[in-house]
């Protein structure tokens, strides 16, 4: 049973990235930061082998049952986002647990392509992912790239073209969609859409390469928030400067797009100005 004593619980449903920099390292990182309890399910090892050359290895679905049948057991959740899933029947799977859980903030993060254009979701997994995953959520946080996948390669350039995806999204039967537009050339915002209005949350532009694990670090800390009882603006807002200080201090050990930095805000808590406007 919840203690108002205890931090509020998470859950993060996705991949394992070796180097640290995404996936669910990146939503342990963001929950610990936000103050809530996270445990995870893990659905693939993300990381090259040195001789095959293969970099998604996923697990097996026994894993995942295990993983959540122990965490639902031992812990229980406040809210929960998805991330990587790769594969139909692991989509199907899950889907199937997240049925069962009522009255769950559901956060999809419809992880498709990674930071360098790499696939991480399998071809024959995308009907499930659109048909059977999305119309459970609460909300859905896609990036440019992954928006314009979802509705047929559609050129995505402007926030007037992220308002129309938003919107044509939405009939896919989330309750929610944020378009995060972190891929627009002279602005950061972001395009929420609820079924009636629109609001954009604007911030300046940060120029940076070291972005990895942005975009999920970002559903993270909009989960985070809802587990704690924040209203969705809210949530999205306080996400908003979270992710804005982690880019503006992102970092790197070598010639690589390195990490967002996740203490930054309680390392440094810079002022972040955010423009919410609504249409």
């Amino acid at each position: 049973m919840q203690s108002n004593k205890n931090p509020h619980r998470v859950l993060s449903i996705a991949g394992a990235a070796s180097g640290g920099t995404a996936g669910i390292q990146a939503d342990i990182k963001t929950f610990q930061e936000l103050d809530t309890y996270s445990w995870t399910v893990i659905t693939a090892i993300v990381g090259q082998h040195p001789e095959t050359g293969k970099n998604i290895h996923p697990l097996d679905l026994e894993a995942i049952q295990a993983q959540f049948a122990t965490g639902l057991k031992q812990i229980g959740v406040d809210a929960l986002k998805t991330g990587m899933l790769f594969s139909k029947e692991i989509i199907e799977y899950i889907v199937q647990e997240l049925k069962n859980l009522k009255n769950i903030p559901i956060v999809v993060d419809p992880v498709m392509i990674g930071k360098l254009d790499s696939v991480l979701l399998a071809k024959e997994a995308e009907e499930a992912l659109v048909k059977k995953l999305i119309p459970l959520a609460y909300i859905i946080t896609p990036n440019m790239g992954e928006a314009s996948h979802i509705l047929k390669n559609r050129p995505l350039k402007s926030i007037e073209d992220l308002i129309q995806a938003a919107k044509d999204l939405y009939a896919l039967g989330s309750k929610n969609v944020l378009v995060k537009g972190g891929r627009l050339k002279n602005t950061a915002t972001d395009v929420l859409y609820n079924g009636k209005d629109i609001y954009l949350f604007k911030t300046p532009k940060i120029d940076t390469l070291h972005t990895s694990g942005a975009g999920c670090s970002f559903a993270a800390a909009i989960t985070a928030n809802l587990a704690k009882g924040h209203d969705l603006i809210q949530s999205i807002k306080n996400a908003k400067s979270f992710i804005t200080q982690a880019i503006k201090h992102g970092f790197s050990y070598n010639n690589y797009i390195g990490p967002t930095y996740h203490a930054a805000n309680r390392k440094y808590n810079d002022p972040i100005e955010i423009d919410i406007i609504k249409i």
